[in-house]
Formats: C-alpha cells, sequence, structure tokens
C-alpha cells in the first residue's frame, strides 16, 4: 500500500510547488512497518523486515530466475484469444482484452521464454496475475503446450512459475480444456524423462492448480503463497466449519504433502539451479 502522497505547498511569495512523495513508501501486508520502496526493490520486492513476499509481474519473476536477459528467445508472444463465446459481463470480453494488452504491453497472460538458468538452457513460462488475474485460457494453454514440445524436441528442462487465479471464465469450456491438454504433454513430457519444475506463487489457485501447477517433478512454493482449488471462504461456507489458521498457505500445503518445499524468492534461483543438476545428472546415468 502507498502511504504517502503528494501534497501541494505554499511558498512565501504566493507561488505553488508539488513535492511528489506518492510511491516512495510503502506499507507492508505482513508487519505493517512503512518501508522505503526501494529498499524493497532491491530486497527482491520482499519486505527487509519480516521476510513478507510482495507480489511481482511476470518479466521480473523471469529476470530473477535466469541469467540476464539478452540471452533470452521469447516465444508465441503474439498468440490472442478469439473471444470464441463472445462473452459479456460488465464489458465485452474483447474490449477487457484489449484494455489489458494495452496496459501491460502483454497479448494474454504468459510470458514464454527460451533462456539459461546458471548456465544451463531451459524453457520457462510465467504467468501475469494482472491480465485477468492470471487466469488460463486458450492463449496460456497453447502457449504451455508449446513450451512443453520445445522441451520435448530440445530435451532442456521446463520450468513454469504460477500466479493465476485459475482458468478463464469468459472461455468457457474452451478454458477448462486446456487442464486436460496440458496434463497429456506433461506426461509426454514425463515419458521423455525430461525435467520439469513447478513454481507457485500467491495466488496459485483453481484449475491452475489441478492441473499442471501440481504436476512437477519438483513443485516449489515461495513462502506465504495462497494454493488452493476452491478459496477457504468457499470451503468454510461449504463445510460450516472454521479453517485452520494457515490454511491454504505455502507452508500448511507443504506440511501436508502437498508440495515439496517452501523456497525464499532470493533462494529460489541457486535451489532450483541444484534440483536440476541432480535430475540432469541421475537421467543422464
Amino acid at each position: 500500500m502507498d502511504w504517502f502522497k503528494a501534497k501541494k505547498i505554499e511558498k512565501a511569495g504566493g507561488e505553488e510547488r508539488h513535492v511528489r512523495t506518492e510511491g516512495l513508501w510503502v506499507k507492508c501486508d505482513s508487519c505493517r512497518q512503512i518501508i522505503w520502496r526501494k529498499e524493497i526493490e532491491d530486497n527482491l520486492h520482499c519486505c527487509p523486515k519480516c521476510g513478507f513476499h510482495f507480489r511481482i509481474d511476470a518479466r521480473t519473476r523471469l529476470k530473477y530466475l535466469l541469467d540476464p536477459e539478452p540471452a533470452w528467445q521469447e516465444h508465441d508472444a503474439n498468440l490472442v484469444s478469439t473471444d470464441p463465446l463472445e462473452f459479456v459481463d460488465s464489458k465485452p470480453y474483447k474490449d477487457r482484452l484489449a484494455s489489458m494488452q494495452r496496459e501491460l504491453g502483454l497479448r494474454d497472460a504468459i510470458i514464454s521464454v527460451t533462456g539459461c538458468l546458471a548456465g544451463r538452457r531451459v524453457h520457462a513460462c510465467s504467468l501475469e496475475l494482472k491480465f485477468i488475474g492470471g487466469s488460463m485460457g486458450a492463449v496460456v494453454g497453447e502457449a504451455i503446450t508449446r513450451a512443453i514440445e520445445r522441451s520435448i524436441q530440445t530435451r532442456d528442462p521446463l520450468i513454469i512459475i504460477s500466479a493465476s487465479g485459475g482458468a478463464r471464465m469468459q472461455e468457457g469450456a474452451v478454458s477448462l480444456m486446456q487442464l486436460g491438454k496440458i496434463s497429456a504433454m506433461l506426461m509426454r513430457l514425463d515419458e521423455a524423462r525430461v525435467p520439469f519444475i513447478s513454481v507457485l506463487t500467491d495466488p496459485t489457485t483453481g484449475g491452475v492448480t489441478a492441473s499442471f501447477a501440481m504436476l512437477g517433478d519438483l513443485n516449489i512454493a515461495e513462502p506465504g503463497a495462497l494454493i488452493g482449488f476452491a478459496g477457504p471462504r468457499v470451503i468454510e461456507q461449504t463445510i460450516r466449519q472454521k479453517l485452520p489458521e494457515g490454511f491454504q498457505r505455502a507452508e500448511f500445503v507443504c506440511q501436508h504433502g502437498f508440495v515439496d518445499a517452501v523456497v525464499k524468492r532470493g533462494e529460489m534461483r541457486a535451489f532450483i539451479a541444484r534440483a536440476l543438476d541432480f535430475f540432469c545428472g541421475t537421467l543422464q546415468k
């Protein structure tokens, strides 16, 4: 939350000047401390006081994980939804897509690249939460499917970073078809003995959790990430019981065996690099 706002100050001569302080300070959602924004950015968008992990965009996640960007090769950036249902809610789906595309500079909620992690070539997909909640429609499904195909062809590991509210309701059954489509392709990837690492960030829910996010050879979560299918409020209203403290947060999910590890953002790159050394070394024997 931005704390200070720009204020207008009167000078002695009657002139006005503006002191721009908006956005320079941020209140941590966890410890509620007021922190200089640059200090948070220098700490990989984690609170230096309590370690709270702020949400970040898809490209920044790739920047933190992969070797420097000039070596990246971006794929499938021109894929666009055809609006198969001609869906309209508060506004037409086509208008919503166009608005998101202008605002974020992306055609849909995914960035798919080939790059290197600690010198090892990998194929990586990162979901963009700000693009209609990071929801999975035909474009996300197709981009991930093509990334899997590239991994099978080149035998380079696949990494998918999830941040999503689930399947995209504006595409109806077309979005739900992506669950089976991606899962079937991941089976082919497994048969080809190519590693797939799934990184679950806040939030990873709905159809994304019910498909590829939980199908990694290694499933890794960021601290505090919300991970589940239905949300806690929906579950409480359905079963009419109070849920345990921390329910569906990464630590709770890991404790109950649904993810393999909870890893801090600053340690994620080294953790995955070690994991790939193990997987690739084992598969070569």
